[in-house]
């Protein structure tokens, strides 16, 4: 069987049984010193178990993808959720399934970003690896750290592309 997934816009609500969406949308912000920035609090629910501790991270892209793209694994962190913001626009793909032990790959779903979005991965919940468009691509990571081990690979055995729109 071959499942083709075509990546539908990535709105706060749609990806609502993965994660959130990380943006800074006009209604919520607050000012601060002295009124010269908007600042936008509690974007994503960071979410460790274990006595985890928050990590903050930086990948920088060195080898870009190009769609179609032909999914082999997907992921998942039982311990934390996992934060990905772009530090400058672009354009980022999201495939993913609900959090727990096993998934379906009826549940996978894709998603496209605006450009400015990040997005916040439930703990639990099962994701493609982050890919880039572009080399040289930065983005911020904000996950759980710690000793223990907490990252899980599935091999797929079903053949799923993923194909630009």
């Amino acid at each position: 069987m071959t499942i083709t997934l075509k990546a539908a816009p990535l709105t706060a609500e749609s990806f609502a049984p993965y994660g959130e969406v990380i943006e800074a949308l006009r209604d919520g912000a607050r000012t601060m010193n002295s009124a010269r920035f908007e600042r936008f609090d509690d974007l994503c629910d960071v979410d460790m178990a274990d006595n985890g501790r928050v990590s903050v991270s930086i990948a920088r892209c060195r080898t870009p993808t190009s769609l179609p793209l032909r999914l082999d694994v997907l992921e998942r962190h039982p311990l934390g959720s996992q934060a990905f913001i772009p530090l400058s626009p672009c354009k980022m793909i999201i495939v993913v399934a609900p959090p727990g032990e096993s998934f379906d790959v009826g549940d996978l779903r894709a998603f496209v970003s605006n450009g400015r979005q990040g997005f916040n991965y439930k703990r639990g919940a099962w994701h493609m690896p982050l890919i880039s468009f572009q080399a040289g691509q930065e983005y911020l990571i904000i996950d759980r750290g710690g000793s223990a081990a907490n990252c899980e690979e599935h091999t797929l055995d079903e053949v799923i592309y993923l194909e630009a729109d």
